[in-house]
């Protein structure tokens, strides 16, 4: 994580290496950020956009599947797409017993 203060200017910006989907090596620079936070959220998901991992979540997945077919499909097929791929995260609540027993709602 690599977020830099921008003294003339009085911003945030973000430079750091990752490796793209080719196997090379690339520096990434981008700048004008309000904040250091949002300078290091957006390195955090460039990287994880453009990581060519098979080990990512499936929302994470469905996210990066959508972004790529905005401009291919319309409206109401991304809207019927994204409702048939909806996965809920299953809500797990420790019970007020002694030995903490989880339940699934």
């Amino acid at each position: 994580m690599s977020a830099y203060k921008d003294k003339t200017q009085g911003t945030w910006y973000v430079s750091f290496r990752y490796i793209d989907w080719t196997g090379k090596k690339t520096q990434k620079l981008k700048r004008g950020f309000k904040t250091k936070k949002e300078a290091l959220n957006y390195e955090k998901e460039f990287i994880r956009k453009s990581a060519a991992d098979m080990k990512m979540e499936m929302n994470s997945f469905i996210e990066i599947y959508f972004e790529d077919k905005k401009n291919e499909l319309k409206e109401n097929s991304i809207r019927n797409k994204q409702h048939m791929m909806y996965i809920p995260r299953p809500q797990i609540r420790v019970s007020a017993k002694i030995d903490h027993v989880f339940r699934l709602n």
